[in-house]
């Protein structure tokens, strides 16, 4: 099938890459042409595992193309994937700008039926919002499809490759039709495409992502108030995890939730129930416990130098909001970051891929290593805010030669609390003793 994939983001590459690896012909389009010109000649432009081979794979054989003409990209395509960003506005609202420009573009240019698919994360009626918008200059038939993305940043090639379950919201059996027949190879072991109506399948995508963000800022609730009763919220997680009614997943406690997809979507949804005069009372919860669980590891750091931080040389391990991605967005790094310079720390900081994203915020007001270890030198104190699986087995002998005492304020819970104790460390984490 000929494809169109409008947006080189982080979604619209890894689609792109992903269907073009099934034998598609796909051409992604950005409005940024030094973007293009860099992935035209073959240059990744995010970090994401896997996501490098196949790219190159499918750019040497002639499946994945990139330009900044829309119309060329769509004059051939039999679908085209919206894959544009939906900024939070001032009101949490998702900013719909980029998308309704392109489908008041795609109406003056769509010669022959199309299908238009909404791969970003929208709320619930945008589909109708679009399809508007292409009809009010359109003189050919097409449709519009709410088919949101699922993707784990750090497994997303995994998860696009073999889903759980793939959403398709239309009420055409034209369209239907095209979805099933595109989306077919990604479901030769079973696993189910969901049809449904344009209005539920936006919303599915909130109320999962929602759903999530209730889970991990539960278990912060529990974690906090385990650290007032002297309980371990390691014991509970696995206590509860195993509950087959409740299992494993997203129940770790630490620093509070970040990225490009809960922050943003929680917010989205918490302001669809606004102008829908819904009194969304657990999103608002949600929302307030993950504000302050950013900073929950600045708390115990302030309160163990009693409230004096000023000139205290501090290392900082792990910058993205989670590991295997270069993503900052909303990363709980950022605001203990900015707390601890508030307070008048000097910082050093070290994570394998994110570096320079954090660099071209902070400038030289904090200091960048060039490896875990070296962030240590001279250090008063080191705080781990990624779970990266580099920092789970240091070597403990040497980082106590490299730091002036220690002292280790984990908000990722990676080492034992009795091992730490054995080890003569002062050791805090989140929701254990």
């Amino acid at each position: 099938m000929k494809i169109a994939v409008v947006g080189t983001g982080y979604v619209g590459l890894v689609s792109g890459t992903c269907f073009a690896e099934t034998g598609n012909h796909v051409t992604c389009v950005d409005i940024d042409a030094s973007k293009v010109e860099r992935l035209t000649r073959g240059e990744v432009t995010i970090y994401e595992p896997g996501l490098e081979a196949l790219f190159e794979r499918n750019l040497k054989e002639g499946r994945l193309y990139f330009t900044t003409d829309l119309a060329k990209a769509v004059e051939n395509a039999e679908i085209i994937f919206l894959a544009l960003p939906t900024p939070p506005g001032e009101d949490g609202s998702a900013d719909l700008s980029y998308i309704l420009g392109v489908a008041k573009q795609l109406g003056q240019m769509i010669s022959s039926y199309k299908v238009v698919v909404d791969k970003s994360t929208v709320p619930v009626g945008t589909a109708e919002r679009v399809q508007a918008a292409i009809a009010a200059n359109a003189t050919v038939p097409f449709d519009v499809v709410s088919n949101p993305e699922f993707l784990r940043e750090g497994a997303a090639i995994e998860d696009f490759m073999k889903p759980d379950r793939i959403v398709v919201g239309t009420s055409s059996a034209r369209a239907e039709e095209v979805m099933r027949k595109l989306y077919a190879p990604f479901v030769r072991q079973g696993n189910p495409i969901i049809m449904m109506d344009e209005r539920s399948a936006e919303m599915t995508k909130y109320a999962a992502n929602a759903y999530l963000a209730t889970r991990i800022t539960f278990m912060n609730e529990v974690a906090n108030l385990c650290e007032k009763v002297g309980a371990n919220v390691d014991a509970i997680r696995k206590g509860i995890g195993t509950d087959k009614r409740i299992g494993p997943r997203f129940l770790f406690p630490g620093v509070g939730y970040g990225g490009s997809c809960f922050p943003k979507d929680v917010q989205a949804l918490g302001k669809t129930a606004q102008e829908h005069q819904y009194d969304f009372k657990i999103l608002n919860s949600v929302m307030d416990v993950n504000d302050y669980q950013r900073t929950s590891l600045v708390r115990k750091v302030k309160n163990y130098y009693k409230n004096n931080l000023k000139g205290l040389r501090l290392a900082i391990w792990g910058l993205a909001f989670k590991p295997n991605t270069d993503d900052i967005r909303e990363a709980p790094a950022l605001y203990t970051i900015d707390a601890l310079l508030a307070e008048g720390a000097t910082i050093t900081a070290y994570d394998p891929e994110a570096m320079p994203n954090v660099q071209r915020i902070y400038g030289s007001s904090i200091n960048f290593a060039q490896n875990a270890y070296q962030t240590l030198d001279a250090a008063d104190a080191l705080l781990i805010l990624t779970e990266w699986s580099v920092f789970r087995t240091p070597d403990f002998d040497e980082m106590a030669k490299k730091l002036k005492n220690k002292i280790i304020f984990d908000g990722r819970n990676l080492y034992e609390v009795t091992e730490m104790r054995s080890m003569g460390w002062h050791y805090e984490s989140i929701g254990r003793p």
